[in-house]
């Protein structure tokens, strides 16, 4: 029985793992695509950002290779150590961080940079995973739910912080995965009020949604004082306190929005809300996507023959707009291929960890589904111009080296988790 757990590969989901590697393939072809040089048709040339990008899969393979190594039972024993290490590395960026864009989110290593928020996700998803496959962890309970919330929140404020709120945003998939494991259902009631308040701040402005408020709230009041006094007064206590927390949360939003965020994050919600029309300058990037999409009509162009892609007309199009690429060259066919290879890789991770014999395999499970799925939906969402831009990438298809090994930590940890299942008596 020994030498068969010494055996890396065994009970390995090959499904997943032959996912991972046609996801891989078609996103480095759509990388060749958006930056190949006209005049160099080199294929392996290590100077140009698509044959970086090979560099970084070929290296995934040793990287796969010692995620495997490792028994899965490491993975539980240590979470809680690989979470503090991993948040340690989001708040050494402030003293040691190299600022990119106005962002310092990298450690400059030489020959190479490192995002540590990449890896954070996973950090975090074992950490939850930990947490809540304790036997005396209970969701219904407010002080376990302070530690679940805690765990999200300590890693998206520093990345926040750098500022990147666009990955921050990424934590709040873990939302799904906590309501699965029995979180109260108004908590997913008050994120949707959340989101609606968040608009409706921004669209109208804080004092008008103050003054609307507090006109709904009156004749909530003077309903409950002609028709319903009994549960007025048992109630009113409470709908004061609602309306202060409404009120608490609007002029937030307003702050936050003004204060913390960046100007090119309140242009891109402004854009999106359609309080200001700059497809010239703010809105370029999204504007020229959604042109270039469109232009792949419904089969496409075919593979290098897409002059927008060709012509560098979008900005960033190999990283976080590279579904253009994908739109003009393959048209609605080849997108669609690519959604539904995402949907089958998200329901196939779903599949997989509710066979699950351990909770922590199956919270863990959970949890990269939620990030899996949430990448890919709000990318391409900001790239057809629904979404404003957020920068967060596509998972395996978007260039760079930390996402791409992010993103092969997370997966290759379940399927290592998942290979203990399938030999273990």
């Amino acid at each position: 029985m020994r030498s068969k757990k010494n055996n890396i590969f065994l009970g390995i989901d090959w499904v997943l793992v032959g996912f991972y590697f046609v996801l891989i393939f078609i996103g480095w072809l759509n990388i060749y695509a958006a930056t190949l040089d006209e005049i160099d048709y080199d294929l392996i040339n290590f100077s140009t950002e698509y044959g970086k990008q090979l560099v970084w899969i070929g290296l995934s393979i040793p990287l796969i290779l010692l995620i495997l190594m490792f028994d899965s039972k490491f993975y539980e024993k240590y979470s809680s150590i690989i979470y503090i290490i991993s948040v340690a590395s989001l708040i050494g960026l402030f003293l040691f961080g190299k600022n990119i864009n106005g962002a310092t989110s990298w450690y400059n290593l030489g020959i190479f940079s490192l995002q540590p928020s990449e890896f954070a996700k996973a950090a975090c998803a074992l950490a939850m995973a930990k947490l809540v496959s304790d036997k005396q962890f209970n969701l219904k309970k407010i002080n376990t739910q302070v530690q679940a919330f805690s765990i999200l929140l300590i890693p998206a404020i520093f990345i926040t912080l750098q500022p990147d709120p666009g990955s921050a945003l990424v934590y709040g998939a873990f939302i799904f995965v906590l309501y699965r494991e029995g979180l109260p259902t108004y908590y997913i009631t008050i994120g949707f009020v959340a989101i609606i308040l968040f608009i409706t701040t921004l669209y109208f402005g804080y004092l008008n949604v103050l003054i609307a408020t507090l006109a709904l709230f009156t004749l909530f009041i003077i309903y409950f004082y002609f028709f319903r006094k009994k549960v007025l007064k048992r109630g009113w206590l409470k709908l004061i306190g609602l309306y202060l927390i409404v009120a608490l949360s609007t002029i937030s939003i307003d702050f936050i929005f003004n204060h913390v965020f960046q100007q090119r994050h309140r242009d891109r919600f402004n854009i999106l809300l359609g309080k200001t029309d700059d497809i010239k300058s703010i809105g370029y990037n999204t504007n020229q996507s959604v042109t270039t999409i469109a232009s792949g009509g419904f089969s496409g162009k075919g593979f290098l023959q897409g002059e927008r892609t060709q012509g560098d007309f979008v900005p960033e199009q190999q990283t976080d707009y590279i579904f253009s690429t994908i739109g003009e060259q393959w048209g609605f066919i080849g997108s669609s291929l690519v959604i539904i290879l995402f949907v089958m890789f998200t329901l196939r991770i779903i599949y997989t960890a509710e066979k699950q014999k351990s909770k922590f395999s199956r919270v863990y499970g959970y949890s990269i589904a939620a990030i899996f799925f949430f990448h890919f939906a709000i990318n391409i969402g900001m790239v057809i111009g629904i979404l404003p831009t957020i920068g967060i990438p596509l998972p395996f298809f978007s260039y760079g080296g930390s996402a791409l090994w992010g993103f092969t930590v997370l997966l290759f940890i379940f399927i290592r988790l998942n290979a203990n299942r399938t030999y273990e008596w």
